[in-house]
C-alpha cells in the first residue's frame, strides 16, 4: 500500500532477508573481511555470530552473490536441529547424492568421492550451516570428520557456521569440542548498528526501490528509530515499515519524532503494552519507590489483655477501626486524649508464649561444608570426564570396525542378525 503511495518500486523494509539491500555497516564490513579470509584459507571454519535479526543471513546472501559459481560450489543448510546421522544426510542431499538405501559407511564414501571430483575440476566446496545453536554435539563432530577429506594435502570441504550468540557458549566452552575448536580459523559477532548508521541504512534501502526524497525524514525522526530499535536491523524494518504505512495512511510526506513516537505508541499496544510505561520513572519517584521497598515493616506485638481491662488502662484497644468509609485503619476528626500508661512488664514465659512458633520451634539451617562441595563437585566432574573418554573410545572402535570390514568383505557379520546404520 505504500509503496504505491510514495511511488516506491518494490518494498525496501520487508521482513524476508534480501541481499540487494545489503548495507555494509561497520560490524558487516568486519564478518566480510573474516569471510573473505576464510575463502582465501581455503579451510577450517569461519564462526559468525549475532542476535536474532543482526543480519547473517543477508550476509551470507550477499556473500554467494560475490562468489562465481564457475570455481565455487556453496551449499547451504537451514533446518539444522538434528543429530549427526541426520545432518548427513542433509548435507548429501545438498550435494545431489542419494541417501537412501545406503548406510554411514558408503555415505561418507559417496560424499568424499563427490568432493574429490569437485577438486579435480578445479571447483572449492564450501557448506554454509545457518541456525548453528540448534546443532547437537553430534552433529558438530560430524561436520568436523567431514572437514578432514584431503586431497593432495589441501581440504576438500570448507564450512561457514552462522548461529546465535548462545552457539559461542556451546562451541568454545564444551569439553568435547577441542578437536573442532582447533580448526576454527576465525570468528566474528554481528554487533548493533551505531547511532550514525540509522539514517544511512534507510535512505541505502529507500534507494534500492527509487525514493526520491518522498517522504523526507526529520533528524529527530532518525534519533527515535534508533531508540526503539537499538540499532537492530529487523527491528527497524519493522518500524520503518510500519512507519511508511502510518505516513500512507495519513498522506504525510514528512517524517517527524511525534510520528515515530506514535507509530511505536501503535506497535507496544498491539504487543499489549502501555507505552507510557516505556518512558523513564523521575529520579525521584525512583528513588522513593526503593525507599518503602527496602523499609522494614514493624511486627505488630500485642499484649496480653484481661477480659475485664478497660480502654484507658489499655490504650492499644483505642486505635479500633473507624467506620467512616476512610478505610480501616483511618484517623478520628477529634484527636484522642493521650493518656500514658505502663502494662505490668511480661514475665520471660510470657515473652516466649507471645513470640510466633516458627521463631521458637523452628532449627537453624545446617551449615553447608564448603569443603564437602567441592569434594562432591570435583567427583561429579571426574564422571562426566569419563563418560567422554569412554564414548570416544566407543566411535574408535567402531570406526576400525568398519575399516576392517570394507578392507575384507568376508568379515561383514550376518545381516539377518545385524542391523544397518540405515535401518
Amino acid at each position: 500500500m505504500y509503496d504505491q503511495f510514495y511511488g516506491f518500486t518494490g518494498r525496501p523494509f520487508q521482513l524476508t532477508p534480501d541481499p540487494h539491500f545489503y548495507f555494509e555497516s561497520g560490524t558487516h564490513r568486519k564478518a566480510m573481511s573474516y569471510l573473505g579470509y576464510g575463502l582465501a584459507q581455503g579451510e577450517g571454519f569461519i564462526v559468525i555470530t549475532g542476535d536474532v535479526g543482526a543480519g547473517k543471513t543477508t550476509l551470507v546472501g550477499h556473500l554467494m552473490n560475490t562468489i562465481d559459481p564457475n570455481r565455487l560450489t556453496a551449499v547451504k543448510l537451514v533446518s539444522t536441529q538434528v543429530e549427526g546421522d541426520d545432518l548427513l544426510r542433509l548435507v548429501a542431499e545438498q550435494f545431489g547424492i542419494e541417501w537412501e538405501e545406503q548406510s554411514k559407511a558408503e555415505l561418507l564414501r559417496s560424499m568424499e568421492q563427490y568432493l574429490r571430483e569437485q577438486a579435480r575440476a578445479g571447483k572449492r566446496t564450501l557448506l554454509i550451516v545457518d541456525e548453528g545453536q540448534n546443532l547437537a554435539i553430534s552433529a558438530l563432530e560430524e561436520l568436523r570428520m567431514l572437514s578432514n577429506f584431503q586431497l593432495g594435502g589441501h581440504s576438500l570441504l570448507q564450512i561457514f557456521l552462522l548461529g546465535q550468540p548462545e552457539f559461542r557458549q556451546t562451541l568454545f566452552h564444551s569439553p568435547t569440542l577441542e578437536q573442532l575448536r582447533q580448526r576454527v580459523i576465525a570468528t566474528h559477532h554481528l554487533d548493533p548498528m551505531e547511532p550514525e548508521e540509522v539514517e544511512p541504512y534507510i535512505l541505502h534501502r529507500l534507494g534500492k526501490v527509487g525514493w526520491t526524497g518522498n517522504p523526507s525524514f526529520s533528524p529527530d525522526a532518525f534519533e527515535e528509530i534508533f531508540d526503539y530499535s537499538e540499532g537492530v536491523p529487523r527491528k527497524l524494518n519493522v518500524l520503518v515499515s510500519r512507519l511508511l504505512l502510518y505516513g500512507a495512511v495519513e498522506q504525510m510526506h514528512r517524517i517527524t519524532a511525534q510520528n515515530v513516537r506514535s507509530v511505536v505508541a501503535e506497535i507496544e499496544a498491539d504487543r499489549g503494552i502501555d507505552a507510557s510505561t516505556l518512558a523513564p520513572l523521575p529520579v525521584e519517584e525512583v528513588v522513593a519507590a526503593a525507599a518503602a521497598a527496602v523499609a522494614p515493616t514493624p511486627a505488630p506485638f500485642a499484649a496480653p489483655t484481661p477480659a475485664n481491662e478497660t480502654a484507658l488502662e489499655w490504650p492499644q484497644r483505642a486505635a479500633a477501626p473507624v467506620a467512616d468509609g476512610r478505610g480501616p485503619f483511618a484517623v478520628p476528626d477529634e484527636p484522642a486524649p493521650v493518656v500514658t500508661l505502663t502494662p505490668p512488664d511480661p514475665t520471660a514465659d510470657e515473652l516466649l508464649e507471645l513470640m510466633p512458633a516458627a521463631v521458637v520451634d523452628t532449627p537453624a539451617a545446617p551449615a553447608i561444608d564448603p569443603e564437602h562441595l567441592a569434594a562432591l563437585e570435583a567427583q561429579i566432574a571426574s564422571l562426566e570426564t569419563r563418560l567422554v573418554e569412554q564414548d570416544a573410545a566407543l566411535r574408535r572402535v567402531l570406526d576400525l570396525l568398519i575399516e576392517w570390514v570394507e578392507r575384507d568383505p568376508a568379515n561383514a557379520p550376518n545381516p539377518a542378525t545385524s542391523r544397518t546404520w540405515a535401518a
